[in-house]
């Protein structure tokens, strides 16, 4: 439960420095008369906080119940055997959900303390830095404690969420291991596949209608994230659908030998676990790939607008900005990236019995550590090139529904304006060396766990 400790106070410190950094923030703005529209600001950057800590506690949730639906994926046969002895299901379900609650509450009291003591070393360091160290403002507030409380009870709702598989396991399951379902097994899902189409479909006919009505109006935008927002979350909903594919297709990548066929096929043999490693990161790189092509386009428009190119302080504030929201939402990156590794690392503790038997049959450990790796490479690839699609995508439409109806030639008649979208190509180079590290740090502790035990005791479990 280490990673998801992790999980719970990266999201509760965060939402601790978005609150003391917007406080600290109004503060300096109301000590200083001479600017007006003081209170409108405060309020502008309490939604932007509002909304920022509300993406890193999505993402925190999403990883959250992945990795208790993996816990309980390999619990299925401990499960099994104590519903044999008398044990209820909702018994068991809530047994999960406790831990899920206490580790929310640990995660989120840790993230509360170390947020507050950095805030405070940041606070003392740039207040004289900018000129403003006679602000009064207290550090220690009562609205601290609403990230913490979030988390907890997020985390708490996600490990109830995650451990509903924990409902359909039966006393007769105690007689064999834990298997996960193969991909027939969620293609015959009929409710949950329909739900997830209808979900996207009304998303992206929302974002559609923000698209158009942002050709006459800014507030399409609004519509625009409301669908935006639906139709990831049918995308979410269908993982189990979405994902395989795509494995599918980048496993015919990596070559022809044992360890890459066998990595490849552990993704269609096993769609839940690979969808649920696979969408965390999703999110993360699509949330930075969307914000990185919305913020250039938005750039690149109003330079046009401004006859080619934008006063310097206005590129000063817009790269500032850039900057802030990058590294906000970096944190939900680096979430998402702590799930695949516990995620990563749970599939190989639950695949002891699988791994010892390839090393009984002559694998060496060469070679098993090579299809971990092969595991790791094959899950990161394709899930940053699946959220690069969504990310460029969702964020040209967030650009061209904010900014279709900006005139960028005054003597032109009124229409609508089309956003071509900006490829932000740094950070799409640094999605891919960082993709590349993530996997390499992603494959060290599960290829060492898979090579340390015997190939007889690992049978023998």
């Amino acid at each position: 439960m280490g990673a998801s400790v992790l999980v719970a106070a990266l999201s509760s410190a965060l939402g601790v420095l978005l609150i003391t950094a917007t406080g600290w923030i109004s503060a300096i703005l109301n000590a200083d008369p001479s600017l007006t529209g003081s209170a409108t600001m405060a309020i502008v950057l309490g939604i932007m906080s509002g909304v920022l800590l509300g993406i890193a506690v999505y993402v925190g949730a999403i990883v959250t119940a992945n990795t208790f639906a993996t816990v309980v994926a390999g619990r299925t046969r401990r499960i099994a055997l104590l519903r044999l002895i008398g044990a209820s299901a909702r018994s068991q379900r809530r047994e999960v959900a406790t831990q899920g609650l206490l580790v929310g509450l640990i995660g989120a009291m840790l993230g509360l303390a170390g947020a507050t003591a950095l805030a405070a070393a940041l606070i003392a360091a740039g207040g004289p830095l900018l000129g403003v160290a006679d602000v009064p403002y207290t550090l220690v507030r009562g609205e601290l404690l609403i990230p913490a409380a979030v988390v907890a009870v997020t985390t708490w709702l996600s490990a109830w969420a995650g451990s509903r598989r924990v409902l359909s396991v039966t006393p007769l399951q105690a007689l064999g291991g834990a298997v996960e379902q193969p991909h027939a097994a969620f293609a015959r899902r009929t409710g949950r596949n329909v739900a997830a189409v209808v979900v996207f479909v009304a998303g992206a006919a929302l974002l559609g209608l923000g698209i158009v009505v942002g050709l006459a109006s800014p507030f399409g935008v609004l519509i625009a994230f409301a669908g935006g927002l639906l139709s990831f979350s049918g995308l979410i909903l269908g993982s189990t659908l979405l994902m395989p594919p795509v494995l599918s297709l980048i496993g015919r990548a990596l070559g022809r030998s044992a360890p890459a066929r066998l990595a490849a096929e552990n993704a269609r043999r096993n769609p839940e676990r690979s969808s649920r490693m696979a969408m965390g990161l999703v999110i993360g790189v699509t949330l930075i790939t969307m914000f990185a092509v919305a913020l250039d386009s938005t750039k690149a428009v109003l330079a046009a607008s401004a006859g080619g190119e934008l006063p310097p302080e206005m590129t000063a504030g817009m790269d500032a900005f850039t900057a802030i929201v990058t590294a906000v939402i970096a944190v939900s990156a680096v979430i998402a990236a702590v799930g695949l590794i516990n995620l990563l690392t749970l599939g190989v503790v639950q695949r002891r019995r699988e791994l010892g038997l390839l090393r009984a049959l002559g694998q060496s450990c060469g070679q098993v550590r090579w299809m971990v790796l092969l595991e790791a490479t094959h899950i990161t690839v394709a899930a940053v090139l699946t959220g690069l699609v969504l990310g460029i995508g969702y964020g040209w439409a967030g650009a061209q529904s904010l900014l279709g109806s900006l005139r960028l030639n005054p003597d032109a008649p009124a229409h609508g304006t089309l956003v071509a979208p900006a490829m932000p190509l740094p950070v799409l180079g640094a999605m891919v060396v960082a993709a590349a590290v993530l996997t390499l740090v992603a494959a060290v502790v599960p290829t060492r766990l898979a090579t340390r035990v015997a190939p007889i005791a690992a049978l023998a479990e």
